[in-house]
């Protein structure tokens, strides 16, 4: 018997605000950049390119590209699309 498989593709499970927040969070807390940006791009096509490049004025091609893997969005760029999935960045003490 053959198996088949594919590429897992986080987009397809970020279906309600709590998820999207949740997941985004984590990305944020692990520290590491590039999964932010890959986070930030999984929640993008989940919500749909589209409609997050309409919203926050971007051009959808540029946009895909910023938030690629490989992407690196200026700092604006991460606020509008945030603004865009009506979440907003805040600063705490570190450790809480």
């Amino acid at each position: 018997m053959k198996v088949t498989t594919k590429k897992w593709d986080a987009s397809e499970y970020l279906d309600n605000p709590e998820m999207i927040r949740e997941y985004l969070k984590a990305a944020l807390e692990d520290g590491d950049t590039e999964l932010l940006i890959t986070a930030l791009g999984n929640v993008a096509k989940a919500k749909g390119m589209s409609e997050i490049a309409q919203k926050t004025k971007l051009n959808r091609q540029s946009l895909y590209k910023s938030l690629s893997p490989k992407g690196s969005p200026k700092f604006e760029t991460v606020l509008k699309v945030l603004q865009a999935f009506n979440l907003k960045l805040t600063i705490e003490p570190a450790g809480q």
